[in-house]
């Protein structure tokens, strides 16, 4: 893992953190987002703990770069920052990462966070990532999908979809659909497959940008 943060303070925590738990290790730190895309190149880590806010490349842009070239070898971001707001988390996810923390998580949350994305799962569990997924999606700028992305989905992958993009773990839509969970495993690498996407974040984004799913915001309390 490469650890990314401007703070030399910071990155010599989190690095501590990481390398005190014997199946995780920190390859190398970078203070800014020119740094990380660098030694992301050189050695190939599994997952990189990167901060938003630094001097010259933010870890947006990084993100972006490194998550460009989706495919084996490309590592996958997890987005650590002190800014909680909803602007953040979206530009984050949309540009590539696969999770969303604060730095006041707790030390085991961390880990936790890393462990699921190292994975190859995306965090959409946590209270500030579901947020965002209600508010956002569907909402961005970006050029909206084409609907025939869909028809290259069977019916059981389009369900399958609309339940990960409820936020539904693979044992959630296993029960759901009366299947094993390495069946709705099968069905979820083949809709990340056939529609050209990294992860289930992504997944869910483009489920409600093409409507198959709703923003929940309204009808909360």
């Amino acid at each position: 893992m490469v650890v990314v943060d401007d703070q030399a303070v910071v990155r010599a925590g989190f690095a501590a953190i990481v390398d005190a738990e014997p199946d995780l290790q920190v390859v190398a730190e970078a203070a800014d987002g020119a740094g990380a895309v660098q030694l992301a190149s050189e050695l190939a880590p599994d997952v990189v703990l990167m901060d938003i806010r630094m001097p010259g490349m933010d870890g947006l842009t990084a993100t972006r770069l490194l998550t460009a070239a989706a495919g084996p070898g490309t590592p996958r971001v997890l987005v650590l920052t002190t800014f909680d707001q909803d602007a953040y988390v979206h530009d984050a996810l949309r540009a590539g990462a696969s999770g969303f923390l604060l730095k006041d998580a707790l030390p085991e949350e961390l880990l936790a966070g890393i462990r699921v994305v190292a994975s190859g799962e995306a965090m959409l569990a946590p209270t500030v990532t579901r947020r965002l997924i209600d508010a956002f999606a569907g909402t961005a700028q970006d050029p909206a999908p084409d609907p025939e992305l869909l028809e290259s989905l069977t019916p059981r992958e389009r369900e399958v979809l609309t339940l990960v993009a409820a936020g539904h773990t693979n044992a959630e839509i296993a029960g759901t659909l009366g299947v094993t969970t390495g069946t709705v495993k099968s069905h979820v690498n083949a809709v990340l497959g056939k529609l050209g996407l990294r992860d289930r974040v992504q997944a869910t984004i483009l489920a409600y940008d093409l409507g198959l799913a709703r923003p929940r915001t309204a009808h909360r309390p």
